[in-house]
């Protein structure tokens, strides 16, 4: 069995195999790297996110991360200053959209961090704060992870999401990572 930590970049698919020919043109997984055969994504990233994905040969593994309530953090660059109030409606639970159906956030950690100067610049810039106004740099903790539910609760509370980086799962973290590397998991 054989398990990976990646430092996903922006642009990126979370998948080794592309089946839909609208996606003809887009990065995967198995651009990263000579993976074994039976290899996964643990969870997914949207094509917009980076940050940390494990791979696995190990189905126990995969179910241990996306079925335990480990707890997953995320780094969001959001539009407009966080006030006590949205980071309360955050942490307290809200109720989003999944694929079209009512869902209630369980509760999570929120908290205002500084903007974390040891990330990639990303390939495609975000956008300029004197122009278009100030953003502010959240760290969202959940237990969960349905389907763009971190973009989905900030845009919600009215802090749309500019920037989504997964800095940890569990213990492992992106911490000195480079975007695309690849380290292999004991």
């Amino acid at each position: 069995m054989a398990n990976f930590k990646i430092f996903k970049p922006y642009g990126m698919l979370s998948q080794f195999i592309n089946n839909q020919n609208r996606r003809r043109n887009k990065r995967l997984l198995g651009e990263l790297g000579d993976f074994p055969e039976g290899i996964m994504s643990v969870g997914r990233l949207d094509q917009d996110s980076e940050g940390l994905l494990f791979l696995t040969t190990d189905g126990k593994f995969s179910h241990k991360i996306t079925s335990t309530g480990i707890e997953k953090e995320y780094w969001a660059q959001v539009d407009g200053l966080a006030t006590e109030k949205q980071l309360a409606q955050l942490s307290e639970g809200l109720e989003i959209s999944i694929y079209g159906k009512p869902y209630q956030t369980k509760s999570c950690k929120v908290s205002i961090i500084t903007p974390p100067n040891e990330l990639p610049k990303r390939a495609k810039n975000i956008r300029n704060e004197k122009d278009h106004g100030a953003t502010s740099w959240l760290s969202i903790t959940l237990t969960e992870g349905k389907y763009r539910q971190v973009r989905k609760m900030t845009a919600k509370v009215g802090l749309p999401t500019l920037r989504l980086i997964r800095y940890r799962i569990g213990e492992e973290t992106i911490e000195d990572m480079k975007a695309e590397e690849v380290q292999t998991l004991s």
